[in-house]
């Protein structure tokens, strides 16, 4: 979920208002939510999964099939419970065989849409999975807080620094709109965040979570970038109407996903467990 700043691109006043007032109702929900962690934060995972993969099937073209989407959506939902259970072998395990499944579903019936929603379906399973991985290992609450503060800040000031320095775009066929300067601004004001965290928590190494949010800022703009990409592709601008002035939840968590989804990939690869990759930063003595 990303405050009420938005993207580079220009909006009108009554779209901001919108935004903020969305945002003043959506984010201490979602705080509150965070604080709980267990089961409730698990549903709010689930029921952003759901939707992602529901706006998903949308965007490509598969909106109208509906036993397509009682398949997927039920077998997304159940890797999350498996998840939260911590059998996370069988879940992940799971989410790609129902992939693979729909794949060759379309494949064999010649359905490029149901291919397209095999890929959704990772998306949106692979992003509830980690957040919920996430909130249940050492540290969660402050991990998850963590980690939408990364892309909050990212994205604002990406926003506003790309609107003030202007400059050469980041990507001018897939997102007109963001330019590098954006980008930049993003990037260190993500670095500037996560020192305020490490010295806030007193941590022994501070420079753990200045590299951590670095890199969580450059997977959430790739995040980005993989939806405006996605949404280009089949001519969509938004990808729901959901929150008033914010457009759909896969617009407003977008950056959210590539950080959670590439951050965790990062994680394992660094050695930490499947269960709890929030270890590498107590690996390296940021917590």
């Amino acid at each position: 979920m990303t405050p009420p700043a938005g993207r580079e691109g220009g909006q009108g006043p009554s779209e901001l208002v919108l935004r903020v007032a969305s945002a003043a109702l959506l984010v201490p929900l979602a705080l509150a939510v965070i604080w709980l962690g267990g089961w409730p934060f698990a549903a709010l995972a689930a029921l952003c999964a759901m939707l992602l993969l529901r706006e998903w099937s949308v965007i490509v073209g598969a909106g109208n099939a509906y036993m397509l989407a009682a398949f997927s959506h039920a077998g997304v939902l159940a890797t999350l419970v498996l998840a939260m259970m911590s059998l996370v072998p069988w879940a992940l395990a799971l989410l790609f065989a129902l992939a693979a499944v729909v794949f060759l579903a379309g494949l064999a019936f010649g359905r490029a849409p149901e291919r397209w929603v095999s890929l959704g379906i990772l998306y949106s399973g692979l992003t509830g999975i980690v957040l919920v991985l996430v909130r249940e290992g050492h540290f969660g609450a402050l991990l998850i807080l963590f980690l939408f503060l990364v892309v909050w800040v990212t994205d604002i000031a990406a926003y506003f620094v790309g609107r003030r320095l202007g400059g050469p775009k980041l990507w001018r066929r897939v997102s007109p709109g963001k330019t590098w300067s954006g980008a930049v601004g993003g990037f260190l004001a993500a670095l500037v965040a996560g020192y305020g965290v490490a010295l806030a928590g007193g941590v022994s190494s501070p420079l753990a979570w200045v590299v951590a949010s670095g890199l969580l800022s450059i997977f959430s703009q790739m995040g980005d970038l993989f939806e405006s990409a996605l949404k280009r592709r089949f001519g969509v601008k938004d990808s729901g109407r959901i929150i008033p002035g914010h457009g759909g939840v896969m617009d407003r968590i977008d950056g959210l996903v590539g950080a959670a989804i590439l951050g965790y990939a990062l994680a394992l690869a660094l050695g930490a467990p499947m269960l709890d990759p929030a270890a590498v930063l107590v690996q390296m003595k940021g917590l």
